[in-house]
């Protein structure tokens, strides 16, 4: 099971670094007064991929009977970093203006923060089996 933590790690890690990109990449749209493109719809899809695999590869885990220390705690967070770009897009009724750029900008950088928020208090790893 190491190798799926392993995994966990890079794909959780790349995640904490797309939020952050995009944060920038937004607040640079929102600053030079450019209406949000298509290629940033399409990374906030990606990042909602990458979101949900994570928790995939946490199920896959958790499934196989390795823990963390806030097993539920963790699974709320991942909840939320799947559902909040999709759920930003929605409130804002799909607008691309400068406005929505810095939404985007801010949720993205909250959205770095609390992964490293959860990485420093040791909700992402290591998994590993419960003491009998």
């Amino acid at each position: 099971m190491s190798g799926l933590n392993d995994i966990h790690a890079i794909l959780f890690n790349a995640h904490i670094l797309f939020s952050i990109i995009l944060g920038i990449w937004s607040a640079v749209m929102a600053l030079r007064g450019q209406s949000i493109s298509g290629n940033f719809w399409g990374a906030v899809a990606t990042i909602t991929v990458l979101a949900l695999s994570v928790l995939i590869v946490g199920v896959i885990m958790a499934v196989s009977g390795l823990r963390l220390a806030r097993t539920t705690t963790y699974f709320l967070y991942m909840v939320w970093l799947v559902v909040i770009m999709p759920g930003l897009f929605t409130i804002l009724r799909g607008r691309d203006d400068r406005s929505a750029a810095v939404a985007f900008s801010i949720l993205c950088f909250f959205n770095a923060t609390t992964s490293i928020s959860m990485w420093q208090r040791g909700l992402v790893g290591p998994w590993l089996m419960p003491e009998a």
